[in-house]
Order: C-alpha cells, then sequence, then structure tokens
C-alpha cells in the first residue's frame, strides 16, 4: 500500500487515486457491473474487505457490493450478465452470482455478492439479527464492523467514501469501529471475535478502546450460534498470525466462553520444558507445525497442534521427588478435544482426526531412543492410518526444547523412525495391514458362522500380523487352530 500523509490532504487523494485504479485493473466486471446499476437507475458500490485487500494490495476473486436496489432489482440486472446467479442470502438481503472475465491475459472467476444498504441490529438474546434495509450508503458503512472495512469506492464514477477514516487506520495498521465498541458488539457480538480474526490476518493492532470493551462484553458472545463461532476460529486458526488472535481470545476473556481448555494451560508447568509454560509451550508448537505445513494452511493439524496438551491441567500430579507428572494426558486430552469440537458443531469427520492426533502425540515417546523393532513401526503406522503424516508433523513440532542438543537427538531418533517406516513400506503394503485370513477363511477353518467368534479371531490375526508381519496362509491356519483350542 502506497504511503500517505493523513496531514496532506493532496497525498491522500493520490492515494485514493491510485487504489481506485488498481482495484478496477484488476477486477474489471467491478466498473462493468457498476455502469449496469447505473443505467437501471440504482447506485452501487465496491464495499468492505474488497476495498480494503485492494488497498493492501491482495484484492482475490471474491467481491462484495453494496446498492440501493432491492433484492428483486438486483436479481433482474445480474440474471442477463453473469455467467450464474443464486438467492440463498435473499432473506437478507444478498444476491450471489458468478462472472468469469480475462483479467492481464488469464481467464478468472470472479465470486460476487450483491447486497442491499442494510440497517440491522440484535436483540439482547437473540442469535439472529433483524435486518432492514437503510436508504443510503453512510448508513450502511456506519454499521460495519471496523473502519478499515468501512470504505467504499462507488461505481461506476469511481468515488472513494471512507466516512471513518478507514485509509488512516489502514495504514497505521489498527482495528476500530465506525461508532463505539461497545455498540457496535451489542449489534453483532461475533464482531468481538472477528476482531481476533483480523488481527491474525492482517497483522494489525486492535485499539485499547475496542480491546476494553472486547473484555467487558466478553460474556455476550454466549448468544452467537456455535456455527458461527466455529467459522471464525477457523478463519483465525489458518491464518498467517494466529498466535495474535488467540492471545487476543485469552487476555480478553474471550476464551473462557469459546475455548476454555486454551487460557487453562497458562496456570500448568510443564515438566519436560520448565523455562514456558504448557499455555506458551502449545502456541509454539502451533508455530512450528504451521513451519511444516506443504500445501498451505492445514487445518486438522493446526487444531491438533493447539490442543494436543489440553488433558495437562486434569492430569497433573506433584511426585514425591519434586516433579511434575501429566500421566496419560493424551489420552484425557483427546476425550476433551473431542467434547469442544463437538460442542462447536465440528463435522465428526474432523472431530475424529484431531481426536486422533491428539491421543497419539506421545506415541513417538513411548519407544524410548532405542532401534524401533518391526512391530513397533507396524503398530505405530496401522494406529495413524491416514494420519501418518500429520502426526509426523505434529510430533516434531511438539519438541520446543531450547536445549539444542536435546532437540537434535529427538530429530535423529525421529528421522531413524521415519527410515524405518520407508524400508518396511517397500517390503509391506503398511498402509493397509490386515490379517492374512479374511473373514470367510476364519470361519472356514474354524467351522463356525457368523458372530463376535468372528470379530475375535479376526482381531487376534491382526496382532499376530502385526507383531511378526506377513504369515503363509498354513501358518496363520495353525496358529489360528491353537487360539481356537485356547478357548474351549
Amino acid at each position: 500500500m502506497p504511503n500517505a500523509n493523513e496531514d496532506n490532504p493532496s497525498a491522500l487523494s493520490q492515494v485514493q487515486h491510485r487504489a481506485v485504479s488498481e482495484l478496477l485493473r484488476v477486477a474489471p466486471v467491478a466498473d462493468e457491473l457498476g455502469r449496469r446499476f447505473h443505467e437501471a437507475g440504482f447506485r452501487l458500490a465496491l464495499v468492505g474487505g474488497s476495498v480494503r485487500d485492494a488497498l493492501l494490495g491482495r484484492l482475490g476473486n471474491d467481491l462484495d457490493f453494496t446498492t440501493d436496489a432491492l433484492p428483486g432489482d438486483v436479481l433482474r440486472i445480474l440474471r442477463p450478465w453473469a455467467d450464474s446467479v443464486w438467492d440463498v442470502g435473499i432473506a437478507f438481503g444478498t444476491v450471489g452470482a458468478q462472472k468469469g472475465a480475462r483479467v492481464e491475459g488469464a481467464d478468472r472467476n470472479f465470486q460476487i455478492e450483491v447486497t442491499t444498504y442494510r440497517s440491522e441490529s440484535y436483540d439482547r438474546t437473540s442469535r439472529k439479527p433483524e435486518v432492514s434495509y437503510g436508504d443510503s450508503i453512510e448508513e450502511d458503512l456506519v454499521r460495519r464492523d471496523f473502519t478499515v472495512n468501512a470504505m467504499a469506492v462507488a461505481l461506476p464514477e469511481k468515488e472513494f467514501v471512507d466516512p471513518h477514516g478507514g485509509l488512516e487506520d489502514l495504514q497505521a495498521g489498527v482495528l476500530r469501529t465506525p461508532g463505539t465498541p461497545e455498540d457496535s458488539f451489542s449489534d453483532d457480538p461475533l464482531r468481538m471475535l472477528r476482531a481476533a480474526r483480523f488481527a491474525a490476518q492482517l497483522d494489525f493492532e486492535v485499539a485499547p478502546e475496542v480491546v476494553a470493551a472486547m473484555q467487558a462484553m466478553s460474556d455476550r458472545i454466549e448468544i452467537v450460534s456455535a456455527e458461527r463461532v466455529q467459522g471464525e476460529l477457523n478463519k483465525l486458526l489458518l491464518s498467517e498470525y494466529p498466535r495474535k488472535g488467540l492471545g487476543l481470545l485469552v487476555d480478553t476473556g474471550l476464551a473462557d466462553h469459546v475455548l476454555p481448555e486454551l487460557p487453562a494451560l497458562r496456570l500448568e508447568s510443564d515438566e519436560h520444558h520448565r523455562h514456558k509454560d504448557v499455555y506458551d509451550h502449545s502456541l509454539i508448537v502451533l508455530e512450528q507445525a504451521m513451519a511444516l505445513e506443504e500445501d498451505g494452511p492445514d487445518l486438522v493439524l493446526r487444531l491438533a497442534a493447539l490442543l494436543h496438551d489440553i488433558g495437562k491441567p486434569r492430569t497433573r500430579r506433584f511426585e514425591s521427588d519434586g516433579r511434575v507428572s501429566f500421566h496419560h494426558h493424551e489420552v484425557v486430552g483427546a476425550k476433551m478435544t473431542k467434547k469442544r469440537m463437538t460442542a462447536l458443531k465440528y463435522s465428526n469427520d474432523m472431530v475424529k482426526d484431531v481426536s486422533r492426533l491428539v491421543e497419539l502425540h506421545l506415541r513417538f515417546h513411548g519407544y524410548g531412543d532405542g532401534e524401533w523393532t518391526d512391530s513397533a513401526v507396524r503398530r505405530y503406522v496401522r494406529d495413524a492410518g491416514p494420519l501418518l503424516e500429520r502426526l509426523h508433523k505434529l510430533t516434531r513440532s511438539d519438541c520446543t526444547t531450547r536445549n539444542k542438543r536435546k532437540a537434535n537427538a529427538l530429530s535423529r531418533t525421529y528421522d531413524g523412525l521415519e527410515e524405518r517406516i520407508a524400508q518396511l513400506q517397500e517390503q509391506e503394503e503398511l498402509d493397509a495391514i490386515r490379517p492374512d485370513l479374511d473373514g470367510n477363511e476364519i470361519m472356514q477353518v474354524l467351522g463356525v458362522g457368523p458372530g463376535p467368534v468372528i470379530g475375535k479371531a479376526y482381531a487376534f490375526l491382526l496382532d499376530l500380523r502385526l507383531e511378526n508381519g506377513p504369515m503363509e496362509r498354513d501358518a496363520a491356519v495353525t496358529a489360528l487352530k491353537e487360539w481356537w483350542a485356547a478357548q474351549a
């Protein structure tokens, strides 16, 4: 973003002009759509995050507009022009569309939302907004969450609209509300979480009066649905600076309501890392896991890294020799993870994956520093299943010691494990370990029909397979008969 001196109006107007020009160069559909609304007798403006991101030089393919046209009129204007149109948000005054365009020699598909000027508020006990349409863009902008999201570019005249000083706040890297933060958060308490999310995404500071309002009103987040809370937490965790946003949630007390297991970690001392508490350790593990990501942000990995030690507060014990222990905290933590994520309405698959990673994050340390046996490697791979690569990353990230010798030793030991996995992978199908006899063969050998005993026999053969590796069929049959005889 170009520098502008707020004491120099001409410099500020130059920045605005360059930003508008860049925006329309990157997204020509905005200018085109503006002309269509103008010809139909309506006003249209690019608004909110689209303008903010254009000023930051990070405008993507999502474009948000606001208009004085009612939703029915918006539909009539969009349908002949857009590639596709949808009205799932029309009850809230929003119409969506997709429009392809060629920009600087490349084809791009723009996702467009056009929303009628709105004025909305929340009942103090309601989870949903009461929506009414506004009469002006100024009225629409004042209801926005933060000043950096309360800027607009009127189209097609390309007039920059910034009644609340959003450009100056953008330059200063500060999040403020257009009106008082108390009024803003009363209207929509989710905005308190959005403050933390934008701080994490943009690396911005939150204005002191906004932080104070978040602290004073943190309990208001209780009226917001779990689905909306989860959405903001996900965006925060997937951002470039999640530690910044998480710290704000903890410091303001919001985390006590949406993720209480996180601030609880501040009270605990980690016996393996005496120089930092478990809360700080968990944030470092999160950042180290992020550094190992290969294909973009991984929400499952980041959640597992953040939550991997949440079982420690409940399992803390003071031993007679002065040490502090947290025996089985991974098992307790997995149950706590499942409970919290279920309450936040995460999908069953995501709850299962994150909980499993929390449960397995200490498995590597259980084998000590010695040579891994084939049996141990097979069980490690079998237990991790499709989460193996994530478990590799989580386990490596969980080393936060400042002792370089110890850190290097742990890294070398894990290198050795990965080498053993690769070696066995060449010899055996580790990703699909199963007994040497299937269910039908078990029934044939034992001379019994379907029933619980087949499951027990299957589990016995699977354990044998993990312990000894692949067996010849005759050897597996002999072992099964011996097991069966012992059951009599």
